[in-house]
């Protein structure tokens, strides 16, 4: 019998009015430690997707279940199940680096030991030691990015949700997240991630999901998939 797949999504329709779906019948699976690109041109609908798996957005037909459980079964089970790094950084400008990774730590219910391990690794990697008592209004654009990054990496849950991580990454920023996320997949963990930089992460993802206009186009291994005819258009 197979493994049940961390994130599923089934036949997704929904949008921002009722009538009127942005997604049309959109459907794809992540296994466990697999990395899958989410991939299509502006207003293809990745976006939207992702608020729908983070349960911003309620589906108007389908569904989505992570670790086999939807978010209306079980909404804490569900939610614990994930994390993500949004496109634009989202900081409380009065807590500390520090702080923030603690306040994530504790909402995961992450283990004090774990915490601190997991705090100084993050920090030197992708170095931040000597902001880790900064406010957060007083970092950079890129900093808070690594900062959300960060947050995300110190929960540990099965699945990551990660939406054009690279903006405002330095070149050392961008190579110290694609390693860790290598690490993280080594070790079991599933990542769902979007992208416009198809050739930084061409090499890193197992499978890649082309939307457009709505629709999962075409899935499969990049390689297959610029076989198939009129791909570059649809990409």
């Amino acid at each position: 019998m197979s493994e049940t797949p961390v994130l599923q999504v089934e036949e997704l329709s929904g949008g921002y009015s009722i009538g009127r779906p942005v997604l049309h019948d959109v459907q794809f699976n992540v296994n466990k430690g697999e990395m899958v690109g989410l991939i299509g041109l502006n207003g293809a609908g990745k976006s939207t997707t992702m608020k729908h798996i983070l349960g911003l957005m309620s589906p108007q037909r389908g569904g989505i279940t992570v670790q086999g459980k939807s978010r209306e079964e079980d909404p804490e089970a569900y939610q614990s199940s994930l994390a993500f790094v949004p496109e634009s950084p989202l900081l409380y400008e009065e807590l500390t680096v520090r702080e923030h990774l603690e306040f994530a730590a504790r909402a995961y219910n992450v283990a004090k030991e774990d915490y601190e391990e997991r705090t100084a690794r993050l920090l030197k990697l992708f170095n931040m030691e000597e902001k880790a008592d900064s406010l957060s209004m007083h970092l950079s654009k890129g900093m808070k990015q690594k900062v959300m990054i960060m947050c995300a990496f110190v929960a540990r849950p099965p699945l990551y949700i990660i939406d054009e991580p690279f903006l405002g990454l330095d070149p050392l920023g961008i190579r110290s997240l694609l390693d860790f996320m290598m690490e993280m997949r080594a070790q079991g963990s599933s990542i769902l991630l979007s992208s416009h930089i198809l050739s930084t992460i061409e090499n890193y993802c197992d499978r890649f999901i082309v939307l457009h206009r709505g629709r999962s186009l075409l899935r499969g291994r990049l390689l297959r998939l610029l076989s198939r005819p009129n791909c570059q258009e649809q990409r």
